[in-house]
């Protein structure tokens, strides 16, 4: 079940972009009136501007249907992992495997506008970098110090503001006092950071792989040439190239997982000392 819920997630998170996307797309504007009945498209009529988010709504709400069936036969409990703390709902209660299903949709959204606020700090060139400034809209053009900022700052909000209703249905328990609930939400929104550590890995990997292997001359290859230098910028200074082999790449991608590993520790550390 947990790899259908990611999967649906994924689904999801295609019919957000695709309601994204359609939103600034030229094409999909509406013709002029003193053109209406003088052309007509032999494309398939597009879909109107509320009809994927009722799709998306529609497939929140059925998959808590599927969860709410097949859950408890399976013994089965939705869960979120926030890394310091991991909220479990059964899903023998329709109510609350709903709202684990509308939660976990915004969990993987989240995740996913925090690896667009990075490849926006990055600057990739065009025209990779337009496919994020498509998501991300007027917040690509934001400063850097605010951009950074964001990704911990809107998901200690938006904990702050569940962690109410979650603690009212016994999810959570009741926060001793509201400093503990503030606290409590920024370490949880530091955690968004550490989702970083993926998409920085992997385009350290391709930058390495398209070092030694010729894949084309596709836009794709230079965007992650581009960034993958402006992350190993730091590294410069350091000899780290033998003859014809480059070992700036793997040591970037470990000094990734060294760093998230060790940020992760501090913050369990942290919400440990917070919840005694």
């Amino acid at each position: 079940m947990n790899w259908v819920d990611l999967i649906l997630n994924l689904a999801g998170v295609l019919l957000w972009l695709n309601w994204r996307a359609g939103r600034v797309d030229p094409l999909g504007k509406r013709t002029p009136a003193t053109l209406v009945g003088t052309l007509r498209s032999a494309a398939p009529q597009r879909l109107g501007w509320w009809d994927m988010p009722a799709l998306l709504a529609g497939l929140i709400f059925l998959r808590a249907v599927l969860y709410w069936l097949l859950g408890p036969a399976l013994r089965w409990a939705g869960t979120l992992n926030l890394g310091v703390i991991s909220l479990s709902f059964r899903s023998d209660w329709f109510g609350r495997i709903l709202m684990f299903s509308f939660l976990s949709f915004l969990l993987a959204l989240g995740i996913f506008y925090s690896c667009l606020i990075l490849l926006s700090l990055l600057k990739g060139p065009k025209p990779i970098h337009d496919l994020v400034r498509m998501q991300l809209g007027r917040i690509d053009d934001w400063p850097d110090g605010v951009k950074w900022l964001l990704p911990p700052v809107v998901a200690a909000i938006f904990w702050w503001s569940t962690s109410w209703a979650l603690a009212r249905i016994g999810i959570i328990p009741q926060p001793a006092s509201a400093i503990w609930r503030i606290e409590e939400s920024v370490v949880i929104g530091l955690q968004s950071y550490l989702v970083w550590k993926f998409p920085l890995a992997a385009l350290l990997t391709l930058h390495l792989l398209n070092s030694y292997i010729y894949f084309g001359r596709h836009p794709v290859w230079n965007y992650v040439d581009t960034a993958s230098q402006t992350l190993l910028r730091p590294l410069n200074k350091i000899p780290l190239r033998i003859g014809k082999v480059d070992f700036a790449p793997v040591i970037g991608i470990a000094l990734v997982f060294l760093a998230a590993g060790l940020a992760e520790q501090g913050l369990h550390l942290l919400y440990r000392r917070l919840s005694d």
